[in-house]
């Protein structure tokens, strides 16, 4: 056996626990009671607690508390909180995939896939608080990283190449959904559009914003763009969309110097 065949058993040793357990490679231990929980039914009982609360509000006792069952029962299922968190973050990737697109559809196919990850962000807002320890490992998350491959299949580019434009994709796809994520929050909690965006703050903000300290912001400033005001005169109109549409052109520009065979770097 060399180092890539390894036995299932073996494989369930190499993971951390969460991850194991997300491959349903382990099995709750038998000691104690009789069991009445579920992995299933621990992992949802959290996410409904960080959805209210964030992050900060989930521990092992009040989940077990919120279930009618002690800390030390949930112990049993899951080993620890790192692990129930690795459980939260795969299941709530756990969502439905938008059909295959032909070929020549690969900008709509990754136009989705971030679409899709930003979703995530937004929907459960302490997803973007687990901390990032590695690679996806877990079922669901190689899902996510198997359907952002999907466009890549037929082009013109190595394996590390294709993972690179994975991470690029799903870096703008996490910086904007936190972004989006921040600004729910502020609303929420009694902010307005018109704060957040320092619309409040643009007579203030020309009047400190000197030409010969900020002599590139300063135009911008009068402009209104900074604040975004002057809608009408907008022709990004969507940052997202703006930000987006100019990497899958960096990716076309590259897939083109691939293919008629100049310097891709």
């Amino acid at each position: 056996m060399n180092h890539y065949d390894v036995s299932l058993e073996e494989a369930a040793k190499r993971l951390p626990a969460g991850a194991a357990i997300s491959w349903g490679l382990v099995k709750p231990q038998q000691r104690g009671p009789k069991r009445e929980m579920s992995i299933d039914q621990i992992v949802e009982k959290a996410i409904e607690i960080a959805d209210k609360g964030g992050l900060p509000a989930v521990s092992m006792n009040r989940v077990a508390s919120a279930l009618g069952f002690t800390a030390m029962s949930l112990y049993r299922y899951i080993p620890s909180k790192d692990d129930l968190l690795l459980l939260m973050q795969e299941a709530v990737c756990n969502i439905s995939l938008p059909l295959e697109r032909p070929p020549h559809e690969w900008r709509e196919s990754m136009r989705e896939y971030v679409i899709g990850t930003i979703g995530i962000f937004r929907e459960h807002p302490w997803y973007g608080d687990i901390p990032i320890l590695g690679i996806p490992i877990t079922p669901n998350n190689l899902r996510f990283v198997d359907w952002g491959l999907r466009p890549m299949r037929d082009m013109p580019l190595n394996d590390y190449e294709k993972m690179s434009i994975v991470l690029l994709l799903s870096s703008y796809a996490r910086t904007f959904g936190m972004l989006q994520r921040d600004i729910d929050r502020a609303i929420q909690a009694g902010s307005s559009q018109e704060e957040f965006s320092g619309l409040n703050y643009s007579a203030a903000l020309r009047a400190l914003i000197k030409p010969e300290q900020y002599p590139n912001l300063h135009p911008i400033v009068m402009s209104g763009a900074y604040t975004g005001e002057n809608d009408g005169e907008n022709t990004v109109d969507n940052d997202l969309e703006f930000g987006l549409e100019r990497i899958l052109d960096g990716i076309e520009q590259y897939l083109n110097r691939k293919t008629s065979g100049g310097t891709a770097n």
